[in-house]
């Protein structure tokens, strides 16, 4: 072991090499225990038996590397197809890869790139894939995970699944919506209209929406999100199917528990369209720096008008917006004589506030100990989709990036979801 550090690394990856095989000789010995017989018929799954035809082998990558394990094999004459129980019990049913390193898998390409998954396994774990098997088989996870959670959303929209309410029931639950573009191929983007020079679509939106819980202030007063409480869902789906999601979601987190549930936005009117159909009652805020930006956008609009005191007037109005004074702003606009276009243009932006006065109360929302702000949905918008389906050249589909982006919401939704999600923390109705 004296060759300094290339003889250590070598030293190391010929012992994992080793312990690796000897781990895989293992687990073939434990599996092959069972050979998965279970009688000369069994169920087929489409109403008619399956009969016995011998024991066949079937190989499977895991963690450990290659296992080949000798199963019985039953075919049925009625639907023409064979299957082997075994497979299920051991979840390799119409898979090559085990749940152990299907879980690795998953994790890997959620993380980036195919290709730098694939390699990423080989570094780390000693796995051999090709950045193809990597995306096939990460894309068959995440629209299981996809398929599960709209399943899981439509049984409690319709009250057939009753989540148990969270214990300690906390003070105030939040709901942070938006939606991010994802770069498609152009099979996706086909007759749709964009925002591109040529008027072409080159994206798709994502709708995501963001719970998590508030109990404490700091020591200045603002609001602190609970630490863990975070879970994120989204969907390409359109707004009335998020819509439901959003619903379920809501319930599953205990919306009808608690003291109070708020929603926030960007002002977009789908949001809205959303929290007033599932959650009337909810509190609903718009996020303050879109506020603010639109109020930066409305004094551009009128800064021919302000040409000696645009710095004063927009103070003056950014004052109004802090104490939720839209009357004061739309005073203030209304000052101006405007015609034409400039006056549309004024009046859209005016718009904008006017019908979220109810929602831009921020003086009093603040004394409340409410957050006014979306960050946490912006930044999972950028950490959950733009890091990974953003990246220089990628183009996706959108079963593709759907599965992915169940992954990555899987991953970003705190470790208090592994215990939320488990079958018997659930009550069925009767």
């Amino acid at each position: 072991m004296g060759c300094g550090d290339a003889g250590m690394e070598a030293a190391e990856q010929v012992i994992r090499a080793g312990l690796l095989r000897l781990g895989g000789a293992m687990l073939g010995e434990l599996l092959a225990a069972g050979n998965g017989y279970r009688g000369p018929r069994v169920p087929c799954g489409q109403g008619h038996e399956a009969a016995f035809a011998s024991y066949r082998d079937k190989s499977f990558d895991t963690a450990l590397g290659l296992v080949t394990v000798a199963r019985a094999w039953y075919h049925c004459a009625e639907c023409k197809h064979g299957l082997a129980p075994r497979d299920a019990e051991l979840g390799v049913a119409r898979t090559s890869m085990s749940p152990g390193l299907a879980a690795m898998n998953d994790l890997a390409a959620a993380a980036g790139p195919f290709a730098g998954a694939a390699r990423l396994l080989e570094e780390l774990a000693g796995i051999r894939l090709t950045a193809k098997r990597v995306e096939r088989a990460a894309e068959a996870s995440g629209t299981a995970v996809a398929e599960a959670g709209r399943d899981r959303a439509a049984l409690i929209a319709a009250r057939r699944l009753v989540p148990l309410p969270p214990s300690p029931l906390p003070d105030k639950l939040y709901a942070v919506i938006d939606g991010t573009g994802v770069p498609m191929t152009s099979r996706e983007t086909a007759g749709r209209e964009g925002k591109s020079a040529d008027g072409r679509a080159r994206t798709r939106e994502v709708k995501l929406a963001v719970f998590f819980t508030r109990d404490k202030l700091d020591a200045d007063g603002y609001p602190v999100r609970d630490r863990d409480s975070t879970s994120v869902i989204a969907t390409f789906e359109p707004a009335a199917t998020f819509g439901r999601m959003v619903r379920a979601e809501g319930i599953r987190r205990g919306a009808e528990h608690v003291r109070q549930f708020t929603i926030i936005g960007d002002g977009a009117a789908w949001i809205w369209g959303i929290a007033s159909a599932k959650y009337p009652a909810a509190t609903q805020i718009v996020d303050l720096y879109h506020a603010r930006e639109h109020l930066h956008s409305l004094t551009r609009s009128l800064e021919f008008m302000l040409p000696d005191h645009k710095e004063e007037w927009l103070a003056a109005r950014l004052e109004d917006l802090d104490y939720g004074c839209i009357d004061g702003i739309e005073a203030a606009v209304r000052r101006y004589p405007l015609e034409g276009v400039k006056k549309d243009e004024v009046d859209k932006e005016l718009g904008y506030f006017l019908n979220n006065a109810p929602r831009m109360r921020y003086h009093w929302f603040r004394s409340r100990g409410l957050f006014v702000g979306s960050g946490v949905v912006e930044a999972r918008c950028k950490t959950v989709v733009g890091q990974r389906l953003k990246q220089a050249g990628m183009h996706w589909t959108i079963e593709g990036a759907d599965a992915i982006i169940a992954l990555r919401c899987r991953e970003a939704s705190s470790t208090w979801e592994a215990i939320c999600n488990t079958p018997h923390t659930q009550t069925r109705t009767a």
